[in-house]
């Protein structure tokens, strides 16, 4: 397993390489000019040169790209343009915010997926099946946005429970947190319904309930245990889409985070701090994918890594 991860690790870089690449071709093509906004909207073209030299921006495009894959090796992402400090430690000091909407979502999206998708799979086509697809249906349809905004104007607005953003307590998280799990739980109940159908009319199934093992084991020990792999394949996904979804919650919400952070950098026009920050969520979800590869393992013992 040792020479797995490390075979794994190692390509991380050529992925991590090309996303460079394709961030810095992208946020260089769109119409604007940092150096504009830095010098201030009366500068004379004289001023707004000096600030291009300054930071670097009147020299080719391969040349800065060149210099910025030399720090990126030596673990600097280069400094803000916006506030002059490292966009490492700027990414890192709202890390913890977006994690943490990131892992609550993650916790919405499997107890409500998981839970939907086996009532639906016990009772295939009844009543509770068709309303509960009906519902995730609705859940996949609606953009993370709208359904924040009808939580803000529910939760806060009207009944006053919850806190419309910020970021310094829990309570601060639970309407993010829910916007974002409730949509991808719609993704996993409908695979776990159909996960849960494949294999409850197996034969291992059907010995199970012969010898007279309770339903509930015949659920939740047989039944679910064997069709976990492509369940954990599209949490290991959703994981991605939530790390990404933060982008629109964090602003809708208000919140302290890498995503809203990365939203103000691009009405800014901070290259290094789009790059960076693109960059470390690329590599975050490198390594949930290799995460979830791993647990294949631990959930199916017949699978190698050889």
């Amino acid at each position: 397993m040792l020479g797995y991860i490390t075979k794994r690790l190692l390509q991380m870089i050529p992925t991590l390489i090309g996303v460079s690449i394709l961030c810095f071709i992208i946020i260089h093509s769109v119409p604007g000019d940092p150096a504009n906004l830095i010098a201030g909207v009366d500068a004379t073209a004289e001023e707004i040169q000096i600030v291009k030299e300054r930071l670097g921006l009147d020299r080719p495009l391969y040349e800065q790209y060149g210099s910025y894959v030399m720090g990126m090796l030596q673990g600097d992402l280069g400094k803000s343009l916006r506030s002059d400090r490292p966009v490492a430690e700027e990414i890192l000091s709202r890390f913890p915010s977006t994690i943490m909407l990131t892992m609550l979502s993650v916790v919405v999206m499997v107890l409500v997926g998981l839970f939907a998708g086996i009532m639906s799979a016990i009772r295939p086509n009844s009543l509770r099946d068709n309303a509960t697809m009906m519902v995730s249906l609705f859940g996949i349809s609606m953009p993370v946005f709208w359904s924040g905004i009808m939580l803000i104007l529910v939760f806060s607005y009207y009944l006053q429970w919850l806190p419309s953003g910020g970021s310094t307590q829990l309570k601060h998280y639970i309407l993010p947190a829910l916007a974002l799990g409730l949509s991808s739980s719609a993704v996993l109940a409908r695979l776990t319904r159909s996960s849960i159908l494949e294999v409850i009319h197996q034969d291992f199934i059907r010995t199970a309930r012969a010898k007279g093992v309770r339903e509930k084991l015949v659920i939740y020990k047989h039944t679910l245990k064997n069709a976990l792999i492509p369940i954990i394949t599209i949490v290991g996904l959703e994981f991605g889409h939530l790390l990404g979804g933060a982008v629109l919650t964090e602003t809708v919400f208000s919140m302290n985070g890498i995503g809203r952070y990365i939203i103000q950098s691009i009405q800014f026009r901070d290259y290094p701090a789009i790059q960076g920050s693109i960059l470390f969520v690329a590599a975050i979800f490198v390594i949930v994918n290799l995460v979830v590869d791993l647990c294949y393992g631990a959930v199916d013992p017949r699978i190698r890594y050889d």
